[in-house]
């Protein structure tokens, strides 16, 4: 009989010779364990997914009482949902007041590609800029605004008409014309390892769009949900998008993502064509349930309030001759040591230990650093002590 390992590697699509491959048997708060019963200290919380850490208790009884209500009813936007309209709610109450329509969807990439489609058909222009090493979902049109080469000529042609420029490059904000339907930025570039925004350079998009009729969108795909010490990286840096994307940590641990923008924008997708953009699964009633669970959890723990402290005290404890530097905002740190090798040396050393890290898409001589909001500083301490130590067998 073959072992789920080995089931694993004949019948699980794989993206890379190398998967981390741990097997996991259950999970709990900031840990993971293994077949084995060895717990790791989880720091990816599922690339920013697992804010709560894994299996929150009210996530889990919100997702077991809806399915005993019911689960799949109807395509999206066709029956009232109690769990979509209570989360619509809660959210939009705590978003500045144009933000007062969410749309429903399965996931970042597919909030991104209907936040995409929306820019266009309400400005109706076609251009579309994006942000070199910007990084979106991997599906078609996602790809197309994905700012790395690398990843994505292998599946040209892609969409037409999206241009690149560098982040943090106020010189290059005059390629934003009255021809630009849209600008998608995250507000923290993720995959190019924590890229914050310096001098006042997302208020500074901001500002060109606004001169030349151009809807801004935010990524929060990656920093929303207190990740940056705020419920939004939007609100971090004091500035309101047109239009921002919301997944990963939404849900809880369930899958579900959206966009959110004003009903004047909204309306668009109701006409010419009806039925502007369509999913069979947006806003699933136990994702719906498990998110709004997410939500209420964050706001009435004031878990969010301490992220800024937790990440300084990581950056506090993580002095080590052969760490470089450490960027980022809030829980969502990058560790710069000198190559991917080594990074990929540390984790096999982590990993014995107990700890598992992850590494970024575009940025080879960074570790990322993003556990659940909930880990305590009695858990921070544990896994720098574990790193470092780590390091000296590097």
């Amino acid at each position: 009989m073959l072992t789920e390992r080995q089931l694993f590697y004949n019948h699980v699509a794989q993206t890379s010779d190398e998967p981390i491959a741990l097997e996991i048997k259950t999970a709990e708060g900031i840990y993971l364990i293994d077949k084995d019963n060895k717990k790791y200290i989880d720091l990816i919380a599922g690339v920013s997914v697992s804010n709560l850490g894994h299996r929150n208790k009210n996530v889990v009884e919100a997702v077991k009482t809806q399915v005993d209500k019911y689960m799949h009813l109807m395509v999206y936007g066709e029956y009232i949902q109690s769990p979509q309209v209570e989360y619509a709610k809660l959210l939009t109450e705590q978003l500045p007041e144009h933000f007062d329509n969410v749309y429903f969807t399965n996931s970042g990439s597919e909030a991104n590609e209907g936040a995409l489609k929306l820019a266009k058909r309400y400005t109706g222009r076609s251009e579309i800029i994006s942000f070199v090493n910007a990084y979106h979902g991997s599906t078609h049109g996602c790809l197309s605004i994905l700012g790395n080469e690398y990843f994505k000529q292998a599946f040209r042609p892609l969409l037409p008409g999206v241009s690149f420029i560098n982040f943090n490059n106020e010189d290059e904000l005059r390629q934003i014309t009255t021809k630009t339907a849209c600008v998608i930025v995250e507000p923290v570039q993720a995959e190019a390892g924590i890229i914050i925004p310096k001098d006042n350079y997302l208020q500074k998009i901001r500002k060109r769009c606004d001169e030349t009729g151009t809807l801004l969108i935010f990524d929060e795909i990656q920093t929303g949900f207190g990740r940056t010490g705020n419920l939004f990286a939007f609100e971090t840096y004091n500035i309101k998008p047109d239009i921002f994307t919301i997944a990963k940590g939404m849900g809880g641990g369930m899958p579900i993502g959206a966009f959110v923008a004003n009903k004047k924008i909204m309306s668009v997708f109701k006409d010419n064509p009806i039925l502007g953009h369509i999913t069979t699964f947006g806003g699933h009633p136990v994702s719906a349930a498990a998110a709004l669970a997410t939500l209420k959890t964050l706001l009435n723990e004031n878990i969010i309030n301490d992220v800024n402290k937790k990440g300084e005290l990581f950056r506090e404890l993580l002095t080590h001759k052969k760490i470089k530097s450490i960027r980022g905002v809030g829980l969502f740190l990058a560790v710069e040591l000198d190559s991917y090798k080594q990074i990929r040396q540390l984790l096999d050393e982590t990993i014995k230990a107990g700890l598992v890290f992850d590494w970024f898409i575009f940025n080879d001589n960074h570790f990322r650093i993003a556990p659940p909001l909930i880990i305590t500083d009695e858990e921070i301490k544990l896994s720098c002590k574990i790193i470092t130590d780590c390091l000296d067998k590097v």
